[in-house]
């Protein structure tokens, strides 16, 4: 056993060497490195690969010997470089790894497919890095590496102007919460002397029973702490970047809302809360957050229309669900909701890739377009995988049983109802928030008709489909009508075996149909399409994994714990661990959750979906709706909560006329400032030194006793003048 541990190191440093493989390849020999840039999927895949056979190994190890093990490197005099081995590694590997897989097809026709592999290796080492951390010193320098990888992938398309912006948003906000994450280390370093968290827990657990310190300090660099993982983890108010991190490609999206960015700071609080739980104010303090959170985020999703935003805010609702369980002292209930949730939430985003893959697929559709929801429609006859995998995923997050989500959701519903029915009732109504804009998402993709017009393929000029901050060069269109039959019968394979070049990056696979009019002229027009089976292979492994990783927390009455308890052991030793209820009392609490998202689902159908256009042949339903129009307090409150939703609450508003743009005026006013005053005053005084000495040059006769006079006149006048003034200041006083 201690021989397996002691090279858990490469647990998280296995897919650097790719990064570093393809940066030097990339400066050395650029051009042979692009030459076999396909090549690179497969050295990324099986790194990440290897790095997730060890995991589950000593996960299994740990689960069977109930026992946690530290290993220690020496790397300075008089310290030690420790791995604490953590089942998240597990999820980390295996959605990276199937999100790289779906990449190699989804970037393949992007000129930036080389650096994509290498930030996404270094982002999945940074983040096993993290997770494996066993003090703040370390967490705090994988942490800025998970952020700076962030940065650079939601700004991988830096050409455009609303993906650089994005980034920028993105790298701001959370400076904000890593300059307090740091500033809540120096501070439990000053008190305790250690970053190690077992030493830290227990100085600081003994210390505040003694009253050996000072309460109020403590509690604000918990504080500090826990301002770290709000903005690492998009929790109100500095959730603001979530939305606008979409910028970046879609497998980019389902790697940081799934398994990295954003669990990382859900980890760290949920690393640190046995020095959180002593801290009463700390833990009613993430638990109101996490509540604010919930709600904020499904009000939000309710009325958006891009489907990547959507699934952000459903993203930060989530969060908020495991941050809430995490204030409530409810350990287990949320490391299982966040397993379950990232495999649900990978696969809803490979599925909207998926989705805006076959969108894209239609000539002239530019990629703003192709994200719109209110533009698609009738897509379950073009991509049926792509459909069932976005329902299960859909169901899943709407707490549907027997899904994943479902049992993590219900347990942390059960949970609040004993610390907070308040925070219970706002939790369990905000359940039937997220089916319903949940399965809006599902119905305005796929139910009813495609509510876009298809245009002529020879009539399509200067699309911004073939932006090259997008897909690379410009291809001229004579070279597009070729390249487009040129492949229409091309053969799909897992690892696709084609090697594009860079300027041939139409997209291929398409499907054509010929109409042709009166006067016998062909028209081309292509229609969305099913993705290639290297897209398709991780959403259906991601399927199983939503059908059945949440069987992991069921208790189904065996002598021993359930298995999540038992994964968990290492992490939840140092504080008690609330206790769930057996498995039939479970499914009769669960009754009422389940209720309220299936009335979710029902309002959606009946507003979004095919019932609604059935319905209104009916008159019951027509004179309701005729009655209802003249209720003006409704239509009001629809019009007050759609565009509070579409309008992000008004927060990005305020924030940029309280903050930024007072912000921005005291810089005008500090440059202004510079520029005026302190750099007037230094010119200013070269000025009256330049044109002094240019009068004085022709006062001068070479003589020195007329020099001399003028010098003693001059100083004359000078102690003439002070005693003047010498005088009139006696006299007034």
């Amino acid at each position: 056993m201690e021989h397996t541990y002691k090279y858990a190191w490469i647990i998280p440093f296995l897919p650097f060497p790719v990064t570093m493989l393809i940066g030097f390849g990339l400066l050395l020999i650029p051009a042979a490195t692009k030459n076999i840039r396909r090549m690179w999927a497969f050295p990324s895949v099986l790194m990440l690969t290897i790095a997730m056979v060890f995991s589950v190994n000593l996960s299994i190890q740990q689960i069977n010997g109930n026992f946690i093990y530290q290993y220690l490197w020496s790397w300075t005099v008089n310290n030690d470089f420790s791995l604490k081995i953590d089942p998240m590694s597990i999820l980390i590997t295996t959605v990276g790894i199937m999100v790289l897989i779906y990449s190699d097809n989804y970037m393949s026709h992007d000129q930036g497919y080389l650096r994509f592999f290498a930030y996404m290796s270094f982002f999945n080492t940074s983040m096993l890095g993290l997770v494996t951390s066993s003090n703040l010193i370390q967490i705090y320098i994988f942490w800025e590496l998970v952020g700076m990888c962030s940065y650079l992938l939601i700004g991988f398309w830096f050409t455009r102007p609303i993906a650089a912006s994005a980034c920028q948003k993105a790298f701001v906000t959370n400076r904000i919460g890593d300059f307090g994450l740091l500033l809540g280390i120096l501070g439990f370093y000053w008190i305790t002397g250690s970053l190690e968290f077992r030493d830290l827990f227990e100085i600081v657990t003994n210390l505040i029973h003694n009253n050996g310190v000072d309460s109020l300090f403590v509690t604000l660099c918990a504080s500090f702490l826990f301002l770290g993982a709000v903005a690492k983890s998009a929790q109100f108010p500095l959730h603001i970047w979530l939305p606008d991190a979409m910028e970046g490609p879609t497998p980019i999206s389902a790697l940081i809302h799934a398994a990295t960015m954003v669990a990382a700071g859900i980890f760290l609080v949920a690393r640190l809360l046995p020095l959180f739980i002593v801290i009463p104010y700390i833990m009613n303090l993430i638990s109101l957050i996490g509540v604010i959170t919930v709600l904020l985020g499904a009000t939000l999703a309710l009325a958006q229309r891009d489907i990547k935003r959507s699934l952000a805010y459903s993203t930060m609702s989530q969060l908020g669900y495991i941050m809430l369980a995490l204030g409530i002292g409810s350990y287990k209930a949320a490391l299982f909701h966040l397993i379950t949730h990232a495999y649900s939430k990978a696969l809803l985003f490979l599925g909207s890739g998926s989705i805006i893959h076959a969108m894209e697929s239609i000539v002239g559709f530019s990629p703003d377009k192709s994200q719109n929801m209110f533009l698609m429609g009738g897509l379950t006859k073009y991509i049926p995988i792509t459909r069932i995998t976005f329902l299960l995923g859909t169901l899943s997050l709407c707490g549907i049983p027997p899904l994943a989500c479902f049992w993590s959701k219900d347990e942390i519903l059960n949970d609040s109802w004993l610390y907070s029915p308040i925070f219970a009732i706002i939790a369990s109504f905000t359940a039937g928030f997220t089916a319903f804009y949940m399965f809006r998402m599902y119905l305005l993709t796929f139910d009813g008709h495609l509510r876009i017009h298809f245009q002529n393929y020879s009539s399509t000029k200067n699309s911004s489909f073939y932006s090259i901050s997008l897909w690379g060069k410009e291809v001229p269109q004579e070279k597009k009508k070729k390249l487009l039959f040129s492949t229409m019968n091309t053969k799909m394979y897992f690892f696709s075996k084609n090697t594009y070049q860079i300027e041939n990056n139409f997209q291929n696979r398409v499907r054509v149909r010929y109409f042709s009019t009166y006067f016998r002229n062909k028209y081309t027009y292509t229609y969305p399409h099913e993705s290639d089976n290297t897209m398709l292979f991780p959403m259906l492994i991601l399927v199983l994994f939503t059908l059945f990783i949440g069987s992991i927390g069921i208790d189904f009455g065996r002598i021993d714990p359930d298995l999540l308890s038992k994964w968990l052991t290492p992490s939840t030793k140092f504080f008690h661990q609330n206790e769930s209820s057996d498995f039939y009392d479970f499914l009769k609490n669960a009754v009422f959750s389940v209720s309220i998202a299936f009335f979710g689902l029902f309002i959606a159908s009946i507003l979004y979906g095919s019932v609604y256009s059935s319905l209104q042949n009916l008159s019951l339903v027509n004179s309701f709706v005729k009655k209802s129009r003249k209720i003006i307090f409704l239509d009001l409150i629809k019009n007050v909560i759609y565009n509070w939703s579409y309008n992000r609450g008004y927060i990005d508003i305020f924030y940029t006329k309280i903050f930024t743009g007072n912000v921005r005026e005291l810089a005008k006013l500090v440059q202004f400032f510079d520029r005026h005053i302190i750099d007037g005053m230094i010119n200013g005084i070269g000025v009256v030194n330049f044109f002094i000495g240019e009068g004085i040059k022709y006062m001068g006769g070479g003589r020195i006793s007329s020099y001399l006079f003028l010098y003693f006149s001059f100083v004359s006048i000078f102690l003439l003048i002070l005693y003047f003034l010498y005088i009139n200041l006696f006299i007034f006083l």
